[in-house]
């Protein structure tokens, strides 16, 4: 097995509320690996703690009111990155671990062109000068499948389309050709065909580049069709992790089973659609025992009181559930 590009191991990101009303334990314990190559989806309801994991990885964490605990471990090629140096994270933030976030337009400077926010991260990063860091964003422009790259590479933020702007932002992160991109919801507010040609694209530049890809969505189906591996994430925890085809194949987890019930599907009458009841807990407030339990069909009295661990599942399956141990329970339902 090759060795991870990236290790999380227990991860803790933690925010001290403003009006003293409690700790929010926004990511408790958080551990994955990311490998050479590889695309690893990272799924969950909003609110799970996705998008702050992304954040804690390249240290954004705003401190205060945020921090990362202490026994965190983050490793890029053997090195923490917990215990870096300012200077010795701006070498790797942007260069070797990129980030295409969630919202271009709050990403997006409004009074710079395109043009010169690509070229920045090449002439902080390579040492380009100006003319050949136009190039270069020209260049990423053209690798992107930014039409008319040449002249785009003037325009401001605001004279491009929702599609454009994120082509932009894949532009941005990918200028000084990193070893690992972060994807934070990179087509939440996209309709379906522009959805589908930002994927390819990620997928045709992953090839080209040979970058590994962490793909944060809630959507299983963008999972389903791009990512290798799945991590599944509610209430600040990992709650399942698999391949994506034995993930499909064979949720262990009830919360997995819920979101892939309710994916909407073609033959599927609308008054047929199922949800998951309820919503994921304040992080100020995670229950007792399994985090779940609440919303759970399956919950008995050992769910309320006792906190499952990360039980194997095989076949390389992961599930904080204790239903792994006890499947009979499964059917039926509490």
């Amino acid at each position: 097995m090759t060795e991870p590009l990236l290790r999380v191991r227990d991860l803790r990101t933690y925010f001290v509320t403003e009006r003293g009303s409690g700790t929010a334990r926004a990511v408790d314990g958080v551990s994955f690996e990311l490998y050479p190559g590889e695309t690893l989806g990272i799924v969950g309801e909003s609110g799970s703690g996705k998008t702050v994991t992304s954040l804690s990885v390249l240290r954004l964490i705003p401190e205060p009111p945020g921090h990362i605990r202490p026994g965190s471990y983050i490793e890029f090629e053997g090195r923490n990155l917990l215990t870096l140096a300012p200077a010795e994270l701006r070498a790797i933030r942007g260069n070797q671990i990129a980030m295409v976030f969630q919202e271009p337009m709050t990403s997006l400077n409004p009074v710079f062109t395109v043009g010169d926010q690509i070229a920045e991260a090449a002439i902080i990063h390579q040492g380009l000068s100006r003319k050949a860091a136009r190039t270069r964003a020209i260049e990423m422009l053209t690798l992107v499948g930014m039409p008319d790259p040449a002249e785009r590479v003037d325009h401001y933020p605001h004279q491009l389309s929702g599609g454009m702007r994120q082509r932009v932002m894949i532009a941005m992160a990918l200028v000084c050709h990193p070893k690992v991109l972060i994807a934070d919801e990179p087509t939440t507010a996209l309709d379906v065909t522009i959805q589908a040609q930002i994927l390819e694209l990620l997928e045709r530049l992953q090839r080209e580049l040979g970058m590994a890809i962490m793909l944060i969505t809630h959507d299983l189906g963008v999972v389903a069709g791009t990512a290798d591996r799945v991590v599944v994430m509610y209430a600040g925890q990992v709650v399942e992790t698999a391949s994506t085809p034995e993930l499909f194949a064979r949720p262990r987890h009830p919360y997995t089973e819920g979101l892939l019930a309710a994916v909407p599907r073609v033959d599927t009458p609308r008054e047929q659609l199922r949800a998951i009841p309820g919503s994921v807990p304040a992080a100020t407030e995670w229950p007792a025992g399994c985090r779940f339990h609440p919303r759970c069909p399956y919950a008995w009295d050992k769910c309320r009181t006792s906190e499952p661990p990360l039980l194997d599942a095989g076949a390389g399956h992961q599930a904080r559930c204790w239903l792994v141990t006890e499947p009979a329970r499964r059917s039926a339902p509490a």
